[in-house]
C-alpha cells in the first residue's frame, strides 16, 4: 500500500481560512464489479473512454467546477495504470485543487476502501463519495448546505444521498441507464429516506413496508420513478461505521439498507433530488451507451465533446449534433450522420456511413464500411465492407474486409477478427481466455496475475474451423479458440454464464429486440390474467389518498410525458416503428389507458417534434410538421382505429393550439390539411367534427373556421362524387 500526494498547496494568511476545512471528496477508482469484462481485465474501468475522453476526467472535471477543493483516489484493480494516467495529466497541477492516490493490492469492496481510508485518518469533514465512472454538471452548494443545516439539528443525520427523476421501463423494469427498477420510500416533508429497495420482487405486484415506518409520520411518499445518481454527502461518521461493521461491503446493499434498518444506532440518510441539472453512474454497457449519447446531445455541459478538461478543444460541434476533430482525413463520398464523433488523425474511406457512433483517435476506415450506434476507440482499422452495429470496439481491434458485428459484441484490445466473419449479437470477445472461476458482482476486476482473483487459462491456437461448424463446438467448450474467428482471426468468444442471457440484451448497447420486448409484455399479461386484482404499484405518490402524485398521475401527465420520452428516444436512435408501438403499449397497460390515449399523447410528442425543429417562419414550422408526419405517421395512424379517435385527435390538436403550442395557431388548417393528405385524419372524421361544432360558441370554434375553405372544398368533393355515383 501507498499514498502519493501531488498539487498546487494554498496559501492563506486569515485565521478563519485556515481554520475552515477544505472541502473533500473520496473517488473509487474500481468498480468491485465484473460488469465491463473481458475489457476491464486489461484496463480499469475509469481509464475507458467515454467520448473519447477517460471515464475519471469526466468526475474530476465535476468535482473541481463544484469546489472541491482535495480530492482522495482510491486505486485497486490495475492501481499502476490509474496512478500513471492521473502523473501525465494535468490534474496533479490544477490550482486549489488537490489531488492525492490511495493505492491498495488487497482490497475487495468498497466497505474495504472507506475502511483503509479510516485508517489514514485524511478526512477531516463532511466529504463527497463518488465513483469515477460518475458525470456529473450539479452543483454541490445547496446539497452540502441542507446537510450541514440538519447536522446541526440532529448529529445522526449522516448522509445525504443525490437522487434524479427517472421513470424505468414499465416492460423491462429498469431504467434508461439499464438499472433495476428502484423502490424509494421518503418522509415528503423531511426528505429522509425510509426504504430502500433495488431487487425487487415484480412477480409478487407488491413491496412490504414496515409497519413503524408510518408510526410518527404523517404521510411517506414511496417511488419506483427516482434514479439513484451515486453521489453521496458524508459526515465524518460514515468511514467510522463501516470500521466498526466489517459486514458493510457494497454501499447500498449493505451499509445504506444497514443503517435504515438499525433502529438502535439511529442514524439517518436524507435524499436531495436534483432537477435541471445532470448526474448518472455508468454500471453497465447499457448506461455507458445512454450517457455517451447525453453526451454528444448535451445535457452534460460543460462536459461535452467540443469543450477539452484542459486547454482549447481540437473538436468542433457542426450541425445535427456532429463533432469532428480538425485533423481528420474523409473521403468527399463518406457519410456522417447526426450525433456522431469522429477523432483526431481518422480516416474515412469512400462510400462509408457512419451515425450515431462515437470514433476514437488514429483510426482507420476502409470503403464502403456501415457503422451504426457504435463505439470504436482508438487505432482501430476496420476494413472494406464490413459492418457494425451497435458494438462496442476497443484499442487496436482490427477487422478485416467483410467482416460483420452484429447487435451487442464488444471486442476487446487487440482482437482481430478474420475476412467474412460474422460474430454473432452480444459476443464478448477478447485475447485472454475466459476465467475458469466466475467472481461475484461484488468482487474485483483484477488483471494482475500476482494478485487477480480470476484465474485466466494460457492462450491456445486451434486449426481454422469454419463458420458453421462453431454452433456445434460451443457446446462443448467454454470459450472458441483463436482461429476460429475465421481466416487470420485472433481472439477468444466468451461463452455466456447459465442465466446470462437475459442480462445480455437487457445490459447491451444495442437496442432491446422487439421479439424480447413482446416476450415480456406477454409474460405481464400472463400474470395479470393469472392475479387480475394483482396490486401493480404507481410510479410514485404519497401513501394517502388526497396524495398531489396520485392526482397527476390518475390525469394523465404522467403517462404523456412518458410516451413523448419514448418518442423522442425513437428519434434520437432511429428506432422503427413496430418496436416503438411495443413500448408505447406497455405504457398503455401501464397507465390503464386507451388507444385514443396513446394517440393523442403521440400527437403532442410529434407537433413539439417540430416546433423545436429550428424555423424562422410559419412557412417553415408547416415543412418541419409535414417531414415529422411524414415519417412517423404510421405510429399515430396505429392508434386511430375509428373516426371518433381520429375526431378526438383534431380536438387535441386544437387544445394545443390554444394553450401548450400556441404557435401552431395560424397554421391550424395547414396542419390539418397534411393529417388528411397523408391519410391519418379520413375526410369523414373532419366533417364531423365540423358539425359538431356547428352550434358551439364562437370561442370554440375559432379552428373550425380557420379551415373554413379546406373543409368547404373537402364537402364539395364529396357531392362531386355522390352526384357521379
Amino acid at each position: 500500500m501507498g499514498a502519493q500526494k501531488k498539487g498546487a498547496s494554498r496559501a492563506s494568511e486569515d485565521p478563519e481560512e485556515l481554520a475552515r476545512v477544505p472541502l473533500q471528496a473520496i473517488l473509487l477508482a474500481d468498480s468491485f464489479t465484473t460488469k465491463f469484462r473481458p475489457i476491464t481485465l486489461e484496463r480499469p474501468k475509469v481509464l475507458l473512454p467515454l467520448v473519447n475522453a477517460p471515464m475519471i476526467s469526466y468526475t474530476l472535471a465535476w468535482l473541481e467546477s463544484a469546489g472541491v477543493e482535495e480530492v482522495f483516489v482510491f486505486c485497486c484493480a490495475h492501481s499502476k495504470q490509474v496512478i500513471t494516467y492521473l502523473d501525465n495529466s494535468e490534474w496533479f497541477s490544477q490550482p486549489n485543487f488537490t489531488v492525492t492516490t490511495i493505492e491498495s493490492h488487497d482490497s475487495i469492496s468498497a466497505g474495504d476502501a472507506l475502511r483503509l481510508i479510516y485508517e489514514r485518518n485524511v478526512i477531516h469533514g463532511d466529504f463527497v463519495l463518488v465513483s469515477g465512472d460518475t458525470v456529473s454538471n450539479m452543483s454541490l452548494t445547496q446539497v452540502l448546505q441542507e446537510h450541514k443545516e440538519r447536522r446541526k439539528k440532529d448529529s445522526n443525520a449522516v448522509m445525504t444521498v443525490v437522487i434524479k427523476r427517472s421513470k424505468p421501463s414499465p416492460i423491462t423494469r429498469q431504467s434508461r441507464l439499464g438499472t433495476d427498477e428502484l423502490f424509494m420510500a421518503v418522509d415528503p416533508n423531511t426528505k429522509q429516506l425510509l426504504y430502500y429497495e433495488d431487487k425487487a420482487d415484480h412477480a409478487k405486484g407488491s413491496i412490504y413496508l414496515d409497519k413503524l415506518l408510518l408510526a410518527d409520520k404523517s404521510s411517506i411518499s414511496l417511488h419506483n420513478d427516482k434514479q439513484d445518481c451515486y453521489i453521496d454527502i458524508c459526515s465524518p461518521e460514515v468511514l467510522s461505521l463501516f470500521t466498526d461493521n466489517f459486514d458493510y461491503q457494497h454501499l447500498r446493499r449493505h451499509f445504506l439498507k444497514g443503517l435504515l434498518l438499525d433502529d438502535i444506532m439511529g442514524y439517518k440518510i436524507f435524499t436531495h433530488e436534483i432537477h435541471s441539472t445532470y448526474a448518472a453512474r455508468i454500471d453497465n454497457f447499457r448506461s455507458y451507451d445512454t450517457i455517451s449519447k447525453d453526451i454528444i446531445q448535451r445535457w452534460t455541459y460543460p462536459l461535452v465533446p467540443d469543450v477539452k478538461f484542459f486547454g482549447d478543444s481540437s473538436t468542433k460541434l457542426e450541425r445535427r449534433g456532429m463533432y469532428r476533430a480538425s485533423d481528420i482525413g474523409q473521403s468527399r463520398s463518406a457519410q456522417i450522420g447526426p450525433f456522431t464523433v469522429i477523432g483526431n488523425g481518422t480516416k474515412i474511406g469512400d462510400n462509408t456511413k457512419i451515425s450515431n457512433s462515437v470514433i476514437g483517435e488514429g483510426c482507420s476506415i476502409g470503403p464502403n464500411v456501415s457503422i451504426e450506434g457504435s463505439y470504436i476507440w482508438d487505432n482501430v482499422t476496420i476494413e472494406d465492407g464490413c459492418k457494425l452495429r451497435h458494438a462496442i470496439v476497443c484499442d487496436g481491434v482490427i477487422m478485416k474486409s467483410g467482416a460483420v458485428l452484429e447487435s451487442g459484441v464488444v471486442l476487446s484490445f487487440k482482437v482481430v477478427i478474420g475476412q467474412q466473419f460474422i460474430v454473432p449479437s452480444y459476443s464478448k470477445v477478447s485475447l485472454l481466455q475466459q476465467p475458469i472461476k466466475q467472481d461475484s458482482d461484488e468482487e474485483l476486476e483484477y488483471a494482475d496475475n500476482s494478485t487477480g482473483i480470476a484465474e485466466i487459462s494460457p492462450p491456445i491456437h486451434a486449426p481454422d474451423i469454419s463458420n458453421g461448424e462453431i454452433a456445434n463446438q460451443q457446446q462443448e467448450t467454454r470459450c472458441w479458440p483463436t482461429s476460429e474467428l475465421g481466416i487470420g482471426g485472433a481472439g477468444y468468444v466468451w461463452s455466456v454464464c447459465e442465466g446470462g442471457h437475459d442480462e445480455e440484451w437487457r445490459h447491451s448497447v444495442a437496442p432491446i429486440p422487439a421479439e424480447k420486448l413482446a416476450e415480456v409484455i406477454q409474460a405481464a399479461e400472463d400474470d395479470l390474467e393469472v392475479d387480475p386484482d394483482g396490486s401493480s404499484l404507481p410510479p410514485s405518490g404519497e401513501l394517502k389518498l388526497d396524495s398531489d402524485s396520485d392526482e397527476e398521475y390518475r390525469d394523465g401527465s404522467y403517462f404523456e410525458n412518458e410516451v413523448e420520452a419514448t418518442f423522442l428516444r425513437a428519434v434520437d436512435e432511429n428506432i422503427k416503428v413496430e418496436n416503438v408501438v411495443l413500448e408505447v403499449n406497455s405504457l398503455r397497460l401501464s397507465f390503464n389507458k386507451q388507444t385514443v390515449h396513446c394517440a393523442g399523447a403521440i400527437l403532442y410528442s410529434m407537433m413539439k417534434l417540430a416546433l423545436e425543429t429550428p424555423h424562422n417562419s410559419a412557412v417553415e414550422l408547416v415543412q418541419a410538421t409535414t417531414k415529422v408526419i411524414t415519417k412517423w405517421k404510421g405510429l399515430l395512424k396505429y392508434y386511430l382505429s375509428d373516426i371518433d379517435e381520429e375526431i378526438e385527435v383534431i380536438m387535441k390538436f386544437e387544445d394545443m393550439c390554444l394553450e401548450s403550442a400556441k404557435e401552431f395557431s395560424p397554421v391550424f388548417d395547414k396542419i390539418l390539411y397534411q393529417l388528411y393528405d397523408q391519410e391519418v385524419i379520413q375526410e369523414e372524421a373532419i366533417l364531423r367534427w365540423d358539425d359538431e361544432k356547428r352550434h358551439a360558441d364562437e370561442s370554440d370554434r375559432i379552428f373550425v373556421r380557420q379551415a373554413e375553405t379546406f373543409i368547404q372544398w373537402l364537402r364539395e368533393a364529396s357531392e362531386e362524387e355522390d352526384e357521379e355515383e
